[in-house]
């Protein structure tokens, strides 16, 4: 059961690194294409949310790299420093993305509302999952192989669903900043095509997450299927 899982935890840690590197290399190419426009990602982020009519929401800046997001909690479109002061296609790129989760917020986009409501029971789930194989391995034998398994899959269930319904969340997201991108005429052309292919691997990342924990629960499933009485 360890020996399965832990296999395919490691085949997808293994493409999720090869999609990360991918994604850092894609940005540091498009960090050195400059938009058109000369704006900043700031800049493109405040006149995003301004033409989709959105006046509470606020752009700041957070440390770090690629640790760009939106909170819908507090409505705050945070930019790492080098999306936030950069004047490039990864940059536009970047900040349209995460207005564009701020546009589904403000027009009530269903995925967003589901996701936002599974936030506290993944994360709780989360927690769990982090004991759970080691509680399994010393309680095997007082709460049976089917209960432990159970629960398993009701907490990778959880998360599955999490990654799963993020999945249209970020696509949608990266649709609408490349539509007002092009619209807004802040980066067309190959400008537009290279923030596309930026988002696209970002994207990736999350498929990636999402088939990981789509296999593993079919796997507890199969599991435990193959152990009924």
């Amino acid at each position: 059961m360890y020996m399965g899982l832990m296999i395919i935890s490691l085949v997808f840690t293994g493409i999720g690194m090869y999609l990360s590197g991918q994604l850092k290399r894609k940005f540091a190419k498009y960090s050195r294409m400059p938009v058109s426009s000369g704006m900043s990602g700031a800049e493109i982020a405040e006149k995003m949310l301004r033409d989709n009519g959105i006046s509470d929401v606020k752009v700041t800046q957070v440390p770090g790299s690629l640790t760009d997001h939106y909170n819908p909690g507090t409505k705050i479109v945070n930019l790492s420093p080098e999306v936030y002061q950069g004047r490039n296609v990864a940059a536009a790129a970047v900040a349209a993305h995460e207005c564009g989760h701020a546009v589904q917020h403000a027009t009530s986009y269903s995925m967003l509302q589901l996701r936002s409501a599974l936030v506290p029971v993944v994360s709780f789930s989360a927690k769990i999952q982090q004991y759970l194989f080691m509680a399994g391995i010393f309680m095997m034998g007082i709460i049976g192989n089917k209960m432990f398994l159970l629960i398993a899959i009701a907490v990778f269930a959880v998360t599955t669903l999490f990654s799963l319904v993020t999945l249209p969340v970020e696509f949608d997201a990266s649709n609408r900043a490349l539509a007002w991108l092009d619209k807004s005429g802040i980066a067309v052309g190959k400008e537009n095509d290279g923030a596309k292919d930026a988002l696209k691997w970002a994207a990736l990342t999350y498929v990636s997450a999402a088939l990981a924990a789509l296999v593993q629960l079919l796997y507890l499933v199969s599991l435990f299927m193959g152990r009924r009485d």
